[in-house]
């Protein structure tokens, strides 16, 4: 997180982790498409021949709070391959919030699981404790054969701390649950440290709902904040559990 008071200015890192190929790029590229042109940056990726993320995506995005505070949301993901270990450590650094990216083949399940042992390591290596860090989990790729069933993740989002959406981010089908799901943790955890409503004269309970109306969002935000499995996005009672 980065505040400068002089331009009431807060910016917060937001961080899409996971095994390669489980869809990360994916949900930046549908976010790019469902945000309007007022409020995106460029979307900036760099791959290698067979499209896999080589360092990094960054999608920045701007918008204009409520009461005297502007928010600037920088979006990356990391490099999924197991040799970039190094790299996705390097990406953590300074992060607000976490979602992970898993993939829900059932073929990929290993993948997932050291993929988020992976990614609690590198947050204990950048002095960040995972069970007070923002975190959602998506469970992408719903549309393909062979996947773990709804019931089964039900009741591992019931069993565990955090909120878990289901995605078909090639279709943004999701993909907004999740970024407004983990944005929604992340201010409550940012607000309780900081006091940022009485600072800056922003009213908490309607902070990321006016954010997601900039978005182009239609009908009630919270809906699809809610979309979530098992727990509340809003609760900070949570245990964990590797997807």
């Amino acid at each position: 997180m980065q505040l400068d008071f002089v331009a009431r200015e807060l910016t917060i890192k937001l961080v899409y982790y996971g095994p390669a190929l489980s869809g990360k790029t994916s949900n930046l590229q549908a976010l790019h498409r469902l945000t309007s042109d007022a409020s995106r940056g460029r979307l900036m990726t760099l791959e290698t021949r067979d499209d896999r993320t080589l360092f990094f995506d960054l999608l920045p995005l701007a918008f204009k709070a409520e009461g005297d505070l502007s928010l600037r949301i920088k979006l990356f993901t990391v490099p999924g391959q197991v040799i970039h270990s190094s790299t996705r450590r390097l990406v953590l650094q300074g992060a607000d919030g976490v979602a992970f990216i898993a993939d829900s083949q059932l073929s990929e399940t290993e993948n997932n699981r050291v993929a988020f042992l992976d990614l609690r390591q590198n947050l204990k290596d950048n002095g960040l404790d995972l069970k007070k860090l923002p975190l959602v989990i998506q469970f992408n790729k719903r549309d393909l054969q062979a996947i773990r069933p709804d019931e089964e993740i039900g009741d591992l989002a019931r069993h565990g701390r955090e909120p878990v959406y289901k995605a078909i981010a090639t279709r943004g089908e999701g993909v907004l649950e999740t970024f407004l799901g983990l944005l929604a943790l992340t201010w409550t955890r940012l607000d309780a440290e900081h006091d940022f409503s009485n600072k800056f004269r922003v009213r908490s309970d309607t902070f990321v709902a006016a954010l997601a109306k900039q978005l182009g969002v239609t009908g009630d935000p919270q809906r699809l904040i809610d979309a979530a499995v098992g727990v509340d996005p809003r609760s900070s009672v949570r245990k964990e559990q590797v997807p």
